[in-house]
């Protein structure tokens, strides 16, 4: 502990937000984690849940996605499947509308590793100009310097170089991250689309189109009990 103290002492004042910086990429870091790791658990359950039972009853499909709120998923699937006898387009617009919320959660904490990764090099590069600054200005260039001085010069300089190395290594971890979160986000966006367009079908081939063969003269806001369609 004592070393570690000892070397953030060595960077400077510059290495305090520097250090926040860190503090904030590992936070964001951890949780992420405990969002995608409980959502990549349990999703595709949810998904084969809710799209099984919708060929049965649409009501117990909407039961088993109002149980699985605490999922975007669950969410996404949800909206469409509360609405009272929608059109298909009405469908499709409710899972549209839900899924643009829900990726606009999963997106939570770009925006903070994104400003790290721009931010903390540049406090690095802070910290080191400073550090040289101070270094050189208590160098007596004229007053010929002895060797202890040169030695100490040297070493202001290597300290000064501490907070862009700092500054690199939280902006890498961060990239890391960052660049982790983005490829899991545009898996899901693919994921909704393809239990979406799935949960879809069902709705118009087991429920709406059923019920137009029944009732040319159907008309969607006149539905009343859509049954669904007969197996042979």
């Amino acid at each position: 502990m004592t070393t570690v103290l000892d070397f953030l002492a060595k960077g400077g004042p510059v290495m305090v937000p520097i250090l926040g910086c860190s503090v904030l990429t590992i936070a964001t870091a951890l949780e992420r984690s405990l969002f995608w790791t409980k959502l990549l658990r349990r999703e595709d359950q949810v998904v084969s849940d809710v799209l099984d039972a919708s060929r049965r009853d649409l009501s117990q499909a909407a039961a088993i996605a109002t149980q699985a709120q605490d999922l975007p998923i669950g969410r996404f699937l949800l909206a469409p499947l509360r609405l009272k006898q929608p059109s298909p387009d009405t469908f499709r617009l409710a899972m549209e509308t839900a899924g643009d919320r829900e990726f606009v959660k999963m997106r939570r904490g770009d925006k903070i590793l994104e400003t790290i990764v721009a931010v903390a090099p540049l406090l690095g590069l802070l910290g080191t100009v400073t550090g040289l600054i101070a270094t050189f200005g208590n160098l007596n260039i004229g007053g010929g310097g002895t060797g202890e001085q040169a030695s100490a010069a040297a070493a202001g300089i290597g300290e000064a170089l501490i907070t862009t190395a700092a500054g690199m290594v939280v902006a890498i971890i961060a990239l890391l991250v960052f660049r982790v979160m983005v490829t899991l986000q545009a898996q899901q966006i693919d994921y909704f689309s393809d239990a979406g367009n799935e949960l879809e079908l069902i709705y118009r081939q087991y429920w709406y189109e059923p019920s137009l063969s029944i009732d040319p003269n159907h008309r969607p806001d006149l539905v009343t009990s859509p049954k669904p369609m007969e197996r042979l």
